[in-house]
């Protein structure tokens, strides 16, 4: 068992950030015949703003992730790049990681209904609808041609 430590995200603009900033992580090293193969597992939870609503969003995330090194790399599909000089990259490995799991939008629960369009209310608090959507303005001068027309 090792400890590492999780950078923050930038993720679609927003900033988020695991807690704890340190996890606990298993590394299994396997030796094949060809090479050897690195498995890291950990869960990480990252807290940040939900896409929708803008509201607090806590993200648990299981991560195993598997790399390979080829005893002799003749290409780079065979090396991984997280290990150089003997030395594996963990701290980045991890991030990558967690990365390539974060969903397309990050919410503080499924059936978030967001921010209301016209009034901005968080739809979550206060579900409601708006009577009559007034027409913007800056089309007034073409609503008066399709009247003389």
């Amino acid at each position: 068992m090792l400890e590492l430590e999780l950078p923050a995200f930038e993720f679609g603009g927003q900033r988020y950030v695991p807690v704890p900033e340190t996890v606990a992580a298993v590394l299994t090293v396997t030796r094949a015949v060809t090479g050897t193969v690195f498995t890291l597992e950990l869960t990480a939870r990252l807290h940040g703003p939900c896409y929708r609503c803008l509201g607090d969003a806590a993200l648990d995330l299981p991560i195993r992730a598997r790399e390979y090194q080829a005893s002799s790399p003749d290409d780079d599909e065979l090396r991984t790049p997280y290990l150089a000089e003997n030395r594996l990259d963990l701290s980045s490995w991890a991030r990558d990681a967690i990365a390539l799991a974060l969903p397309d939008k990050i919410l503080c629960r499924p059936d978030c209904a967001g921010l209301c369009p016209v009034c901005g209310a968080n739809l979550n608090d206060d579900p409601h609808e708006h009577d009559e959507a007034t027409p913007d303005p800056r089309w007034a001068a073409l609503e008066a041609l399709r009247d003389n027309v």
